[in-house]
């Protein structure tokens, strides 16, 4: 899991993506000629720090994000959050500013949070939760597994794929926004029907650790009942173990994939995690394994 360990040291605060976008350019160039099939790659100025392969002749896509929550430095010490964060009083932050690395606590007091740096960092520096990897047989915990994972999956899924679209998008976890240009693109070069949202959900009642990827039903937002239960039968299809999600809030790329302005299908299909946007999220390895051996499945059958 070398692949799955080095994802999860890389940074990529929401807008400070290019760490992970350099990263994962380096990988797929290194890779994709001991992939079943040879994709196109595009990237650069272009497509801002997003990432798209295509392989063969798409009929569907499969998204993840690569940015992560965080924290971002404002005046005197404030802390302002980046997505949604777990606010822990005396977690490690980590970062870089202009005079070099950074590592502080953070500090709660009433409704604002600070840091405890002893010099002034520079305005608009982000700060991610130090991560700290554990694993054994049963478990994966660290920061960042919401989407570490998601990206695993998908380079995983690139080993095999005959035909389909591979896409890395970016600010998901802040309020979204590179998803409208990403599908604009895809549908004026080879256009897609399809998706499937690779990213990681919630631990709740109803979805237990465990027990197989969750197909989501609906979160903030519902895709179509028809497509949804197209993925359901060719889910119990395949054998490998799933649990059917229904959530009143949250939300994924498929947000944008819904408010886009194309006939675009679309579905949300991933792990689910304990201590969600902490330094502490857990994953059961066999709801790891399940999302890969589905999101496989459903790109090839779909």
């Amino acid at each position: 899991m070398k692949l799955l360990f080095d994802l999860l040291n890389q940074f990529g605060v929401s807008g400070e993506e290019f760490h992970i976008r350099d990263f994962l350019i380096q990988y797929i160039f290194k890779r994709k000629s001991t992939w079943n099939v040879l994709p196109e790659v595009f990237w650069g100025d272009e497509f801002h720090d997003c990432i798209l392969l295509k392989f063969g002749n798409p009929r569907t896509g499969l998204f993840a994000h690569i940015d992560t929550i965080g924290f971002m430095v404002r005046y005197d010490n404030q802390l302002i959050p980046v997505g949604g964060p777990e606010l822990i009083e005396d977690c490690i932050l980590v970062g870089r500013d202009s005079l070099g690395e950074i590592r502080c606590k953070l500090k709660i007091q009433e409704d604002l949070i600070f840091h405890d740096f002893p010099r002034k960092i520079d305005r608009g520096t982000r700060l991610a939760f130090e991560q700290n990897i554990r694993i054994d047989d049963q478990f994966i915990q660290a920061a960042y597994l919401d989407n570490r994972l998601g990206i695993y999956s998908a380079l995983k899924v690139c080993e095999e794929l005959k035909d389909g679209w591979v896409v890395f998008s970016t600010y998901e976890e802040h309020g979204g926004g590179s998803m409208p240009f990403l599908l604009k693109f895809i549908q004026e070069n080879q256009p897609i029907k399809q998706a499937i949202i690779s990213d990681i959900t919630w631990v709740t009642e109803g979805v237990e650790a465990g027990k197989g990827v969750a197909i989501s039903i609906r979160d903030k937002f519902i895709p179509r009942k028809r497509f949804l239960d197209q993925i359901i039968n060719l889910a119990d299809q395949s054998k490998i173990p799933f649990q059917l999600e229904v959530e009143a809030y949250g939300g994924s790329d498929g947000r944008e994939v819904q408010f886009s302005p194309y006939a675009i299908d679309w579905c949300f299909v991933g792990a689910p995690e304990d201590h969600v946007h902490s330094p502490d999220e857990k994953v059961a390895l066999v709801d790891l394994d399940a999302m890969i051996q589905m999101h496989r499945f459903l790109i090839q059958n779909l």
